[in-house]
């Protein structure tokens, strides 16, 4: 692999894979020639995701491991044990997602905060603590995290979520200045970055809803187009940046 993003041989780590949208990033990682490693709570849908990436190009090294990211430690031995065993470490897609919200904002369930800082921030958190000093080894490592329109206008049913959101999406740009600041005059070597849809939709959802129109929506195809392109573009460009996938409110 090369400075200028050729993502062939990069060692690209994935976390919550198992979904419809980690499914589509595997598939356009291998694809581009890196070995991914991915990992999800869910080993059954996990190992299905894993085998379909390596069915669909055949020879490209795609691994799966369940992983408790919301155990530090855990993480930090995901992320020692993928550095160790390949040599390095070039990337950590971010892909944990959930939602959980209400008809109004009186009626917001305090329970549902509790449940999305786990999965949302504190994921993050571990995910960016683990990786940080593996990333920068790298000569061209990211962090890319998927965020939603959601967490920059917050409406009143989605009090929990948008703030959930908007706290990780802090959490990464300050990994971002801390990769900034060890760049020094140079300039980062590494990112941090956030990818923001409105929502995502992929192939079984247009099945189940053919009439619906799904305005603004990214499909998973073009996220994963997105999350490779990251390291098409030079750090300095990308780090502590925001990059719209859907219109910007």
């Amino acid at each position: 692999m090369n400075g200028n993003g050729a993502l062939n041989g990069a060692v690209i780590a994935v976390a919550g894979a198992a979904g419809a949208a980690g499914r589509a990033t595997l598939l356009r990682l291998a694809e581009a020639g890196a070995t991914v490693v991915a990992s999800d709570a869910d080993a059954s849908r996990l190992a299905e995701a894993v085998d379909a990436a390596r069915y669909a190009h055949g020879g490209a090294t795609v691994t799966g491991d369940t992983v408790d990211l919301l155990d530090l430690d855990a993480a930090k031995d995901w992320a020692a044990r993928t550095e160790k065993e390949f040599g390095r470490i070039d990337g950590l897609v971010h892909l944990v997602g959930g939602w959980r919200g209400s008809s109004s904002f009186m009626e917001t369930d305090l329970e549902d905060w509790k449940f999305l800082d786990q999965l949302l921030i504190r994921t993050v958190q571990h995910t960016s603590l683990a990786f940080h000093d593996g990333l920068l080894r790298s000569d061209f490592g990211r962090y890319v995290l998927i965020s939603a329109a959601g967490a920059s206008k917050p409406t009143a049913g989605n009090a929990a979520y948008a703030a959930s959101k908007a706290a990780a999406e802090a959490w990464t740009l300050a990994l971002g200045d801390a990769f900034r600041k060890a760049g020094g005059e140079q300039g980062p070597s590494a990112a941090a970055v956030i990818l923001i849809v409105k929502a995502l939709v992929h192939d079984a959802m247009r099945a189940e809803r053919p009439n619906a129109k799904f305005a603004g929506f990214t499909d998973v195809k073009e996220l994963a187009e997105a999350i490779a392109g990251v390291w098409e573009r030079p750090a300095q460009e990308v780090n502590g940046k925001r990059l719209w996938l859907t219109e910007q409110p």
